[in-house]
């Protein structure tokens, strides 16, 4: 029996694994996740042996290099082309500093995505870089056909999300990525929605960054920033420290010059416990299969919105096909006060997120993972019920 099957057979290892299922429907993995069992062992394991001990250095940098190798698996590239650093938007803003822009440049992406994805392409203006926003028919449904009518022969980047925060529309990354290489256009992709639910890869990706604390099961602050390493000299590190250019025995050299690897863009100590306990929900979640993880999470979400259509919740983006299903449930009812739906549901021990969109309308927004079971699925309609 796998540990997946185990898992959900068990309510025993359940409740070891993620202790919040003891107390707690927890459908909000799209906002901030609880960690499970063994990511709080492994932090608390690290804390406790540094109030104890001084431990050698080396044992560090171990762990450092063993965490861009889980990283580097889960998202299909090497080792050396992973820098450890979150948030999101830290590794974002990287990419948007890093580049050297040319007025006229163009970058696309998209007016209602999350804030951190598009704050730091409209800062570029100030290069003279003009932004283009693609319009899709439908709340985040950026397809291909959408991008191509907002391209043109200036476009230098495409910035999007993997996976929309609000309606949950999930990209085709592949197909994407790969006109967008034919064009020679550069490719950075938020992937704090999809990565350790959805496969995440970046064969067709120039850069990529995700904190931990949603979907990856991590803590904050914490993640993994992907840059393709035949661009470093493209996207140029902006942070500087002694941690990410040469400087033998801590003695500064008369020139800058980096480091190797995707280690040039930390430029000073990191945040080591969350290294330990990234490194372990990563490590978890790929000892579980990410494709097992995928198809539980669809499922889930079958039964969720089969249950809520019953109810008169309407889904935002419901004609969505399975390709572009994500863990992202967000519904709206024609008569129900949605600040007080969410407010019976925490009084209920259930907990989603309130979500509203530019024209003010509310929403709930349900991002259960694939440990959620049927049973509390069927509370949380209970309670709606």
């Amino acid at each position: 029996m796998d540990l997946l099957t185990s898992l959900l057979s068990d309510s025993e290892l359940r409740h070891r694994l993620f202790p919040i299922t003891k107390s707690r429907i927890f459908m909000a993995h799209a906002a901030v996740t609880v960690l499970p069992g063994p990511v709080a062992e492994a932090m608390s394991a690290l804390i406790q042996r540094c109030s104890e001990d001084f431990g050698d250095f080396s044992e560090t940098l171990a762990l450092i290099q063993r965490t861009r190798e889980s990283a580097a698996r889960l998202i299909n590239a090497s080792s050396d082309e992973i820098a450890l650093l979150g948030p999101t938007s830290l590794g974002l803003s990287l990419v948007a500093n890093g580049i050297t822009w040319a007025p006229g440049d163009e970058v696309v992406c998209y007016l209602d995505d999350y804030p951190a994805n598009v704050y730091p392409w409209m800062n570029l203006r100030d290069k003279g870089v003009q932004i283009r926003f693609i319009e899709p028919a439908q709340v985040g449904e950026l397809t291909v056909e959408a991008l191509q009518r907002v391209l043109t022969s200036k476009t230098k980047l495409v910035a999007l999300a993997s996976c929309s925060f609000l309606s949950g529309f999930r990209i085709d990354i592949a197909a994407i990525g790969k006109l967008l290489r034919e064009r020679g256009i550069l490719f950075c992709l938020d992937a704090i929605q999809t990565l350790g639910a959805f496969p995440t890869t970046v064969e067709y990706v120039d850069f990529l960054s995700a904190d931990a604390h949603k979907w990856l099961l991590g803590p904050l602050a914490i993640g993994v920033v992907y840059v393709r390493k035949e661009l470093f000299e493209v996207c140029r590190p902006t942070l500087l420290g002694a941690w990410n250019l040469k400087a033998p025995n801590f003695v500064t050299q008369n020139q800058i010059e980096f480091v190797e690897g995707a280690q040039r863009y930390e430029p000073g100590v990191l945040n080591l416990a969350g290294v330990a306990g990234m490194k372990a929900a990563i490590d978890f979640l790929l000892e579980i299969g990410i494709d097992k993880i995928a198809q539980r999470i669809l499922s889930i979400r079958s039964h969720l919105i089969s249950g809520l259509a019953e109810i008169e919740f309407k889904p935002l983006g419901e004609n969505n096909t399975p390709v572009h299903q994500s863990g992202i449930i967000t519904v709206a009812h024609p008569t129900r006060d949605i600040v007080s739906e969410h407010k019976r549901l925490l009084e209920n021990k259930i907990v989603c997120s309130p979500r509203q969109d530019r024209q003010g309308n509310q929403y709930l927004r349900f991002s259960p993972h694939f440990y959620n079971s049927e049973d509390e699925i069927d509370r949380v309609l209970e309670v709606l019920r």
